[in-house]
């Protein structure tokens, strides 16, 4: 009879952390440029359809990275997949803090959303050796919250920052902390706490991972029904908050509210902060109660009666702390979301379905961020504000209808999701 000798959890929150911080740095670099929207306008001669395209250029690539990153999570482990994406996350950084043209920025837009895309799915896998099972919702939830940590920091903390010293410095002072956390994971972290001496918390049936081609995880994981109705749930509810605290947020409260634009990133990074908090929270009472359905559907409820109270309802300024921050508490939910998925589908193929739902999460913003700024353009009555357009309310209430719309229907796409009581799928391969 063998023993078994567990690693402490601190050691696994150590090996675990490192690689969630690149989701940390991810998610600072997702909404960078919500606060600097006025600048980046200014220095690249934009209006607004084209700023939407350079923000999303980092989500066209997060999304596209999405299934190979889950592959590759699978194929040569978190650690190296981590470490490798750092690195060209950190040469992305540099190209978009130094470019003189705007072609330069997008690339480095681009490689920055292409690297860091395999963050999630990296802590995903990591938590599946690293953590016992019943607590992977958890887990995940504390994942959302270090990354919107990495939205808050991109909130008050940075537009200070390019007060003081611009954007360009600041930006590449943030790409010599991801070259660091390339280091650091390279050199502490490991993928099974058996390369540490201690006995993992891998199920048995991934040995079966070793059987099976990308090709054919990939197949296994797209062939469920519940995996596509999941994808949209997520990816609908998701990016609403996304677009607006990561984009048009901090210019609709300045333009409409006539706030600062610190005082703008504050209230995004309200809604940011109560995400972070609820995911861990929604997932652990998922955990706690056995039940992903229930927990998921109700809060997607939550968060859309919450938008249509936003968009529908004039809402004083003060109001507005409580709304935002109710709104992301209850966006939240979608951390329930990845262990429901995981869940539908069989252990051999957790990276690859994790890849697949994360997916949706940053593709459905990619498409959102330029039709919102199209729209806007649309609606702009030629009015300039330091030779920037301003935009009318008017004009943000067309544009903010397709946010309302998203939440609805991730509503609609869960109610047929069968429940899975936070058990693993026991399916044949």
């Amino acid at each position: 009879m063998t023993s078994e000798r567990y690693a402490s959890p601190l050691l696994g929150w150590i090996m675990w952390g490192l690689v969630a911080n690149l989701y940390l740095v991810g998610f600072f670099q997702r909404v960078a440029p919500a606060v600097m929207v006025d600048e980046l306008m200014a220095d690249f001669q934009i209006g607004a359809a084209v700023l939407g395209n350079l923000s999303a250029a980092y989500f066209y690539a997060y999304a596209a990275m999405q299934i190979p990153s889950g592959m590759l999570a699978d194929a040569i482990g978190p650690r190296r997949l981590s470490a490798y994406a750092a690195l060209i996350a950190s040469l992305g950084i540099f190209a978009f803090a130094l470019s003189p043209y705007l072609w330069l920025a997008y690339l480095g837009r681009f490689m920055i959303g292409a690297s860091v895309a395999v963050a999630f799915v990296a802590c995903m896998k990591l938590a599946g050796h690293w953590f016992p099972t019943n607590r992977f919702a958890t887990i995940t939830g504390v994942a959302l919250l270090m990354g919107n940590l990495g939205g808050i920091l991109a909130g008050i903390p940075l537009s200070e920052a390019i007060a003081l010293f611009g954007w360009r410095s600041s930006m590449f002072v943030s790409g010599l902390v991801t070259l660091g956390g390339a280091l650091l994971i390279w050199v502490v972290v490991r993928d099974d706490p058996s390369e540490r001496g201690y006995t993992s918390f891998a199920y048995a049936a991934t040995v079966d991972e070793q059987k099976l081609s990308a090709g054919q995880a990939l197949k296994l994981v797209m062939k469920k029904r519940d995996t596509w109705l999941l994808f949209f749930a997520g990816g609908l509810s998701a990016a609403p908050l996304l677009v607006f605290a990561g984009l048009w947020g901090v210019p609709y409260l300045t333009q409409i509210y006539g706030m600062e634009r610190s005082q703008a990133a504050g209230f995004t990074s309200t809604m940011l902060l109560a995400w972070a908090i609820g995911g861990p929270f929604l997932g652990a009472i998922s955990d706690r109660f056995k039940r992903r359905k229930l927990p998921y559907l109700l809060t997607n409820v939550c968060a859309t009666v919450l938008w249509g109270m936003f968009l529908f309802v004039e809402i004083p300024q003060p109001l507005l702390y409580p709304l935002f921050a109710a709104m992301g508490f209850f966006s939240g939910g979608l951390i329930v979301g990845f262990a429901f998925a995981r869940e539908a589908n069989h252990p051999a193929v957790a990276g690859t379905v994790g890849g697949v739902v994360n997916m949706s999460i940053l593709g459905f913003a990619a498409l959102l961020q330029p039709l919102l700024g199209f729209i806007l353009d649309r609606h702009w009555d030629g009015t300039l504000l330091g030779g920037t357009p301003s935009y009318s309310a008017e004009a943000y209430f067309f544009a903010f209808l397709w946010l309302f719309g998203c939440v609805l229907l991730s509503v609609l796409a869960l109610i047929p999701v069968a429940e899975t009581k936070c058990q693993m799928s026991t399916e044949e391969l």
